[in-house]
């Protein structure tokens, strides 16, 4: 996807008869025309909502209602009882899906989403091994041990992630937009084998934004069983929390849901993101570079609190957020650190009465798992909670503003984009793990110190404050191209890096801000 592309797009000479499965584009229509219009009003929805929150008029908890004053609860399945750790990976990435699965990690989620650039023949790869993934037949060649290694048995719970309400797809209706997540969410249905996968359809929701968005994912899950023949219960979800109006409408979005969904996930990354654009016009919502900002500031951690305490409430599971921070095989002294920080991160998730958390590496879920109790929190709840607790705490001393953050940022911005135009939704880049959320994260981060320059100080290497002008901020990604330019001996790897650096900074000065 590049600049200005905000749908994914079949390639020319698709023909969704031909090249779909059978038997799908047909049903897909009459999808499209029930529920694509009410996916493209609540898109419409969410820009007016954050308009009205640049205009001062930011989200706030909803007057008391039948889903937070009825006495409701699920009763929670047995086979996602146990979810201390959620391991998470790109769909498209086949060695990785199996080695995720085979991880011993209580669930997999597995990501057409964040983590996999959004273009076509990566979202039909991920659709594939997602597919053979539920089936159990996915495997690789590892040419160390010279054949395929397969997924072993093992109780371990395969989630889906689609992709969220805010994305469109392009080419397969026409010339018109359909829903990306009904895409997805239809395409999987269709072609599943319910007798050949070992619980059911298990879906990840991601992006949401507020409680009437629960009404068509309700009615969509509903719909497709129907189609299917599928019987009451063979469709699961858990949803992410990762807009900041989301955080004031948990319990809301629940309930609508209730006949599906087993838990939330406070994904903290997109979170932030999400948070730095609903204040953007706020100047004391100018962030610390991002890796100064501790675990447990403020605005995370009341969200962080609030969340079992409703999901509990109703019988569901609360699960924690991923760290960034990656172990090392080759790199003993930042495999150590990553190890004790995630040590860290996690025992505080599971003192705020997480159910568990995500991680991305294998190496990780042994740590992850044990700082949890087993299965779960037995549905306790936080002691004198506020049910209502305002949710924007501003981040007042903590961490640090700073030039090197800011080319930090620039440098991040540049090679997480030139892996997406490679095709990789996710990069490795500092020891840290990149995807849309983070990059998302720095480049809202710089739009901040620009916008607010003569009003918030940022620290230059000289220890005196540096404004961060718009010249500024094209010198700082000058720079940073030209260096990683240097030590670039690929051709079309510098060409990619010289299109990320014209990209990353394009979508600052436009306010592009949104997760695409």
């Amino acid at each position: 996807m590049t600049f200005g592309v905000t749908s994914n797009t079949a390639p020319a000479g698709f023909d969704p008869k031909r090249d779909l499965p059978p038997g799908f584009f047909e049903h897909y229509l009459e999808l499209h025309r029930a529920f694509t219009p009410r996916q493209q009003a609540h898109a419409a929805a969410r820009k007016r909502a954050l308009a009205d929150a640049h205009a001062g008029r930011l989200p706030d908890h909803l007057p008391a209602s039948e889903a937070t004053t009825r006495d409701w609860r699920i009763e929670l399945p047995d086979w996602c009882a146990d979810q201390r750790n959620q391991m998470t990976g790109p769909a498209d990435d086949a060695e990785l899906v199996v080695k995720m699965l085979n991880s011993g990690a209580p669930g997999v989620m597995i990501d057409l989403e964040d983590s996999m650039a959004n273009e076509w023949s990566n979202l039909m790869r991920g659709h594939a091994n997602a597919v053979e993934a539920l089936h159990q037949t996915l495997s690789y060649h590892d040419d160390k041990r010279g054949g395929r290694v397969t997924i072993k048995p093992s109780p371990t719970v395969t989630w889906v992630r689609v992709r969220g309400l805010h994305l469109h797809q392009a080419g397969v209706v026409g010339g018109e937009l359909t829903s990306a997540s009904l895409f997805d969410l239809a395409l999987l249905v269709h072609q599943i084998d319910p007798a050949r996968i070992k619980h059911p359809l298990a879906i990840y929701i991601p992006k949401s934004e507020s409680a009437d968005e629960a009404n068509w994912w309700s009615d969509v899950f509903k719909r497709l069983a129907r189609d299917k023949g599928l019987p009451e219960g063979s469709i699961r979800c858990m949803a992410l929390v990762e807009a900041h109006p989301m955080a004031y409408r948990m319990e809301e979005f629940l309930f609508p849901l209730r006949d599906y969904i087993v838990g939330l996930n406070l994904g903290r990354w997109d979170y932030m993101a999400s948070l730095i654009h609903f204040n953007l016009p706020n100047p004391a919502w100018v962030l610390p570079d991002r890796n100064t900002i501790p675990h447990d500031v403020a605005f995370f951690q009341r969200v962080r609190e609030l969340l079992p305490e409703l999901c509990h409430r109703r019988g569901m599971l609360a699960i924690g957020g991923m760290t960034a921070l990656f172990p090392s095989r080759t790199d003993a002294e930042l495999n150590a650190r990553a190890l004790a920080v995630l040590e860290k991160d996690k025992r505080n998730e599971a003192s705020a009465l997480m159910d568990g958390a995500w991680t991305g590496h294998p190496d990780q879920n042994a740590i992850a798992v044990a700082q949890f109790p087993a299965p779960n929190q037995g549905f306790r709840r936080p002691e004198g909670i506020d049910r209502y607790p305002g949710l924007r705490p501003e981040p007042v001393g903590v961490g640090a503003r700073t030039l090197a953050g800011s080319r930090a940022a620039a440098r991040v911005t540049i090679l997480y984009r030139a892996g997406v135009l490679a095709g990789r939704g996710a990069s490795l880049i500092d020891g840290y793990m990149e995807d849309l959320a983070t990059d998302r994260i720095y480049r809202v981060m710089l739009a901040q110190r620009v916008l607010h320059r003569d009003r918030v100080e940022v620290v230059g290497d000289n220890g005196r404050p540096i404004v961060h002008s718009p010249e500024l901020l094209t010198r700082l990604y000058d720079e940073e191209l030209a260096a990683l330019v240097a030590r670039c001996q690929d051709g079309p790897e510098r060409e990619r890096l010289i299109q990320a650096r014209r990209e990353s900074e394009a979508m600052i000065v436009a306010g592009r801000h949104d997760p695409v």
